[in-house]
């Protein structure tokens, strides 16, 4: 069997991994025992060292904080494990160039690769290539337009930030009649940004003394959140919570609530920055909390990847396959568990 062949079946049919190795239900260990069923030795995924893999990491150019700490976790998480080379193309968001790095990691037969598009759609077709020459793509949050351009994708999980700041405003808000809220987004052309607005609205139709009153879209840069928070703050001289979608427009709008002086509101920030991080746990400011969008997935992507190509599955589950899709939670970190995220914060 050909190499190629063999991590096509890897791909497109194989049992090749399990998620956990554990024993089958009832029987024994002793191979000799005559029962039908044996103890499962299936590999799980683990920190062992094994089979030596070549991932391709290819990510879209680091222009925010989110993304350069995209890019730090993929390359961090793969330093961790002595059987993984790192191939790191040079990021870029011009979909040309992203496409050509990737063919040059699938000429160069890497074991597995590992692409965050700079737009899913554009780059969909060499994720097919990819595929096609048998190399397994773990698609990282932007998601490519077919399922078949993929063999697992990785991501977060917009709608349910929306959502879960929207709760968390809710109940700290639930017992003030006639409560008015506000909305700092970010670009509205952005379907990120539409599912984490949607979920917002969702959650609050769940208290029925809370109106948003007003919302403005910045573009996920300190110096839009500024303009654009002060705009909001000019026309709204009354409301109770803020919530602003990204960490880094953040920075941004907090300069602006300094400078209207303006306290006699609570915040809560999206995507997880260490800079938010710290005003929380310092608690002398508006931002109370920040919902998170986990820059560690890249470091999942990487895990999913060697697990990939080593044939192996994913600890603690009983799948003989690593799943085909894997959304981040996106928490709520206040001042009681601020700690616990401190390290995962990005600059």
């Amino acid at each position: 069997m050909t190499k190629l062949t063999s991590r096509r079946g890897m791909l497109f049919g194989a049992a090749a991994v399990s998620a956990g190795a554990v024993l089958a239900g009832c029987t024994s260990n002793d191979p000799d025992s005559g029962d039908e069923e044996a103890a499962d030795t299936r590999p799980a995924a683990d920190d062992k060292p094994g089979k030596q893999v070549t991932i391709g990491y290819a990510g879209p150019q680091a222009d925010h904080g989110w993304l350069n700490a995209i890019n730090d976790n993929a390359k961090k998480r793969a330093e961790k494990y002595s059987d993984v080379t790192l191939e790191v193309t040079e990021g870029s968001n011009d979909t040309a160039q992203q496409i050509g790095q990737i063919e040059t990691l699938i000429n160069k037969k890497v074991d597995v690769l590992v692409i965050l598009p700079a737009d899913g759609k554009a780059l969909t077709q060499v994720g097919l290539k990819a595929m096609n020459a048998g190399i397994p793509v773990v698609n990282l949050d932007r998601v490519f337009n077919s399922p078949q351009a993929y063999r697992c994708w990785v991501g977060g999980d917009n709608y349910r930030m929306g959502l879960n700041a929207g709760h968390y405003i809710g109940e700290r808000l639930k017992d003030k009649s006639g409560a008015r809220v506000i909305e700092l987004s970010g670009p509205d052309n952005l379907e990120l940004t539409q599912e984490r607005t949607k979920g917002f609205d969702d959650a609050l139709k769940n208290y029925s003394n809370i109106k948003k009153v007003a919302r403005q879209a910045a573009d996920f840069t300190v110096e839009s959140g500024q303009s654009k928070m002060a705009q909001l703050l000019q026309a709204q001289s009354q409301f109770d919570a803020l919530w602003n979608h990204d960490d880094d427009q953040g920075v941004g709008a907090l300069r602006a609530i300094e400078q209207a002086g303006r306290d006699d509101f609570v915040m809560v920030g999206g995507a997880g920055a260490l800079s938010a991080f710290q005003a929380i746990k310092a608690d002398s400011g508006v931002l109370k909390a920040t919902v998170l969008y986990p820059p560690t997935m890249a470091a999942s992507a990487i895990d999913l990847a060697r697990a990939l190509g080593q044939g192996k599955g994913v600890g603690g589950l009983a799948e003989y396959e690593i799943p085909s899709s894997v959304t981040c939670y996106s928490a709520v970190v206040d001042k009681d568990n601020v700690d616990q995220y401190m390290s995962t914060g990005f600059k």
